[in-house]
């Protein structure tokens, strides 16, 4: 009986080896398509509160495009609220090289103007803050010859370009600033400007 079942296995190996394999095409004339998976989340219908209470204010915001038209971008804008200005006093518009004194005052109506010259750096208008720009700049006191600025918001150019450029207007106007600073070194740093509104 051992010997009949040898042979039986020893003739189903030898046609195995004498059977010849056709040779089969692997050409193909486009790559294969990824495999789409899908999966549903029909079943995870609890809401987690806590996750209900960190919509912040720009939540759904969607911005335009820089290369966008002014019009596109002021649409877009609307949707998040202007830095608030803490200033309603009138604007003192002069050419650089101006010799302003200093005083409180005069700080207050020159950065006023300096948020409308430079204002592509804000989020004072409409327009900036459709691509995302939110940033603004407060007065916060003068120590001496030195102006002590607050940034707030979110800015394009990094927080410490913003702060130069605001120094040169003011400077440029009111010779006596010796220096304009921040008041928290913090403003400065890319982690205020990622975590601002």
């Amino acid at each position: 009986m051992i010997t009949l079942l040898l042979i039986l296995a020893l003739t189903s190996l030898s046609s195995a080896f004498t059977t010849p394999i056709q040779p089969t095409a692997l050409h193909r004339t486009a790559p294969p398509h990824p495999r789409t998976l899908y999966s549903s989340w029909d079943n995870f219908a609890y809401d987690d509160e806590d996750e209900l209470l960190e919509v912040g204010p720009d939540e759904g915001f969607v911005a335009a495009d820089e290369n966008d038209d002014p019009e596109v971008k002021a649409a877009a804008g609307m949707a998040l609220e202007a830095p608030e200005v803490f200033y309603d006093g009138p604007v003192i518009q002069v050419p650089v090289g101006s010799q302003l004194e200093l005083s409180e005052d005069t700080v207050q109506g020159v950065l006023a103007a300096c948020r409308e010259e430079i204002g592509t750096m804000f989020g004072y208008q409409a327009e900036n803050r459709g691509v995302g720009i939110t940033g603004g700049v407060d007065f916060v006191e003068l120590d001496g010859p030195t102006v002590i600025l607050h940034l707030k918001g979110r800015f394009w150019h990094q927080r410490p370009t913003v702060l130069a450029r605001v120094r040169a207007y003011l400077m440029g106007r009111i010779p006596e600033i010796v220096d304009v600073i921040v008041e928290d070194e913090y403003e400065l740093s890319d982690e205020a400007n990622n975590a601002a509104i």
